[in-house]
């Protein structure tokens, strides 16, 4: 950390009363990791570094113990909104590195970092604007998550008859304070189910945004006595949650996606949305990386199944809606909010850029075949495209479809209630 940064942050703590520090890092799966410093250990950062052990992070259990360094981002500085018992407290995020100060290869954050840097050189920039479904549940009598809501509101509805209305405004000012952007909140079509709309944000700052924002809104409705889930579909009888990413790519400042011709949205969004689909059936291991995932992704819902792109049909994978100018866009509607968002990002950047760099095109409207339809087909195509691990890196990629696998070994070992009910007696 530099030392003029460093310097202006003791100087905010020590005027806001700060007395510690939480030092934020994803694993693998997109898990926030924290370990908090207080004011005086922070002062030593730079003589006595922190470090981590890495042999129990996820994908990592039990092998090869690595002691990792936290390389704090004073960018990310941010005094938290509520206070303890100790005071204020505040958090940075982190890259995970080396002993010696080099980039860990398996540090999500450095990939999105090398990624967007790559870009940059070649004078390209991505800003994405991500919107973030999640359901509200009430806590039981051990406050402990439940599946259930009294509320019946449906899309767009107002309170009273939106009873989370008030634990979502507190999560948009919370937000705000915490210096995450955000444009727009509303109810989505599912009872109990919500809907944040974060600004337009380069990548890195976008990604940091979802971790924090996944960590915010569990605790404020906490606060409320809810508790808040990001899990792709919880109840088999409501819309699942996703994450939808609406990409605008800046060259020589103009919007790329931008044309004044054809439809109003140049060859070069056609060629992104291209790249995205040519490399979706890799990417959906990570931007859909639980066995839940897959209860969201299929025909009937809202959901997106098929590998096409679309100006017109509200439901495609890609799309590009329909404002203009310099607000076009390329909107990618598979992710849900179990993806590490480091990672998805990525992906989605670099094959953006392959589709533009190798001029992929896909007819508009025309389905290419169906994303994979459990995690086990999705890992499966992970593994055969080079493309990811030219985008991550051959040891992070391993990790993570490590991780992965064994937790659809462990699925796969699982007897369900629904084949309890439906063998049992008749077999």
């Amino acid at each position: 950390m530099g030392d003029e940064a460093f310097r202006r942050i003791l100087e905010t703590m020590e005027e806001e009363e700060v007395g510690s520090v939480s030092l934020q890092f994803t694993d693998i799966t997109g898990t926030l990791k924290s370990v908090s410093v207080t004011s005086d250990r922070l002062k030593k950062l730079n003589e006595e570094p922190v470090f981590v052990d890495g042999t129990f992070l996820a994908g990592r259990d039990g092998e090869d113990g690595v002691e990792l360094l936290l390389c704090p981002d004073p960018s990310t500085f941010s005094i938290l909104p509520w206070k303890s018992q100790n005071g204020s407290g505040a958090r940075m995020f982190c890259s995970l590195c080396r002993e010696d100060g080099t980039p860990f290869q398996e540090d999500s954050r450095a990939a999105l970092k090398a990624v967007e840097e790559k870009a940059a050189g070649n004078g390209y920039q991505l800003y994405v604007q991500p919107e973030c479904e999640f359901f509200l549940f009430h806590t039981d009598d051990d406050g402990q998550p439940t599946s259930l809501t009294h509320e019946r509101a449906g899309y767009l509805e107002a309170g009273p008859v939106d009873l989370g209305e008030n634990a979502r405004k507190e999560m948009v000012s919370t937000l705000e304070e915490m210096g995450v952007r955000v444009e727009a909140s509303r109810h989505e079509i599912s009872p109990g189910q919500h809907s944040i709309d974060l600004g337009r944000m380069r990548l890195l700052e976008a990604a940091d945004g979802i971790a924090a924002f996944r960590t915010i809104v569990r605790s404020v409705a906490r606060r409320h006595g809810l508790h808040a889930t990001f899990m792709p579909k919880p109840l088999g009888n409501a819309e699942g949650s996703g994450v939808h990413l609406h990409f605008t790519l800046f060259r020589n400042g103009e919007n790329v996606f931008a044309s004044e011709d054809r439809k109003g949205f140049s060859q070069t969004a056609e060629w992104f949305a291209g790249g995205l689909l040519g490399h979706m059936e890799a990417m959906t291991a990570v931007a859909n990386p639980l066995v839940n995932s897959y209860k969201r992704l299929v025909s009937g819902t809202k959901a997106p199944t098929d590998l096409l792109w679309s100006s017109r049909r509200e439901n495609a994978l890609i799309r590009i809606p329909p404002v203009r100018g310099m607000r076009t866009r390329v909107e990618y509607r598979g992710a849900d909010g179990a993806a590490n968002p480091y990672l998805l990002l990525a992906l989605c950047l670099e094959a953006g850029m392959d589709g533009i760099r190798n001029h992929a095109c896909f007819p508009e409207g025309i389905s290419q075949g169906r994303i994979p339809g459990n995690l086990e087909a999705a890992l499966e195509h992970f593994r055969k495209d080079p493309f990811v691990k030219q985008a991550l890196g051959t040891r992070l990629c391993s990790r993570y479809v490590a991780c992965r696998e064994e937790e659809w070994h462990r699925y796969e070992r699982q007897v369900t209630e629904w084949e309890l009910q439906e063998y049992l007696y008749r077999y």
